[in-house]
């Protein structure tokens, strides 16, 4: 799996899982998806994403939209 890949399916299951926890917890858990949305929508901009660095840092090998 890419640095992209992984960065894309980070996001999808931090999502998932706010909504879930908003569903079955408390709905504040939906700050969690806010976040993650800002977050997606600065990377797509500006290039720097906490993520991409971790997994980089973890060794998995680059992709496109992240080096």
């Amino acid at each position: 799996m890419t640095l992209d890949r992984s960065v894309m399916a980070f996001a999808g299951l931090v999502v998932l899982a706010s909504l879930a926890l908003a569903h079955f917890v408390h709905p504040n858990w939906l700050w969690l998806t806010a976040f993650a949305g800002a977050n997606m929508f600065q990377a797509a901009f500006t290039g720097f994403c906490p993520a991409a660095m971790l997994f980089k840092r973890l060794g998995v090998k680059p992709g496109t939209a992240f080096k």
